[in-house]
């Protein structure tokens, strides 16, 4: 499953900014966590599988949510430490000017993001589906993605509020239907029983 964006903040969570901004249109990508050198670059802590949407974008929305969100244009990016990009935004001149965007989400339009291969979709794309076994009895809404290693798993909150974790391995998931915000699932024994 590719990522981009629908992770979040630090830890290997993924939701909140990153859900409404899917749903607004808006893929948040990373986010800033100090200046690089004396002419302004941001360093950005980049989310999901890779740096390289952020690599490859001309424009970047850095803001606490698409509320207030400012657009700049990338004018250089670059690897920078481990986990994080280098980039100079247009308008942002000065080490202090870089400095106050310390902390900021840094977002894309989701049209700019590459397709995926058949069977892989964008985190964003999952938060919010509601999730149901293959005879269509709902389970709960995804409304997190955490990242194991292994493979991510969905945390996937039902009506009556318990979450459950579901692996997000193409063992289990049988539908996606992205379009439609639902996946199915197979539900093997002891899945949904209570911990």
């Amino acid at each position: 499953m590719a990522s981009a964006g629908v992770v979040m903040p630090e830890g290997s969570s993924r939701s909140g900014p990153e859900a409404a901004a899917g749903a607004a249109g808006r893929v948040v990508l990373g986010r800033v966590v100090g200046a690089h050198s004396l002419q302004g670059e941001v360093r950005v802590r980049w989310l999901g599988d890779g740096p390289g949407h952020l690599l490859e974008a001309q424009e970047l929305a850095l803001g606490a949510g698409e509320q207030g969100a400012r657009c700049y244009a990338v004018e250089a990016a670059r690897a920078g430490r481990p986990g994080e990009v280098r980039l100079r935004l247009r308008g942002v001149g000065d080490r202090e000017a870089a400095q106050a965007l310390r902390g900021l989400w840094v977002s894309a339009d989701r049209r700019a993001l590459q397709p995926l291969p058949a069977g892989e979709y964008y985190w964003c794309e999952l938060v919010g589906c509601r999730v149901e076994d293959q005879a269509g009895r709902p389970i709960g809404t995804v409304r997190e993605i955490w990242e194991t290693g292994a493979h991510d798993v969905l945390v996937v909150e039902g009506e009556d509020g318990r979450r459950r974790l579901l692996p997000a391995a193409e063992a289990f998931l049988k539908e996606v239907d992205v379009a439609g915000r639902r996946i199915a699932i197979d539900v093997i024994e002891g899945l949904l029983d209570p911990s």
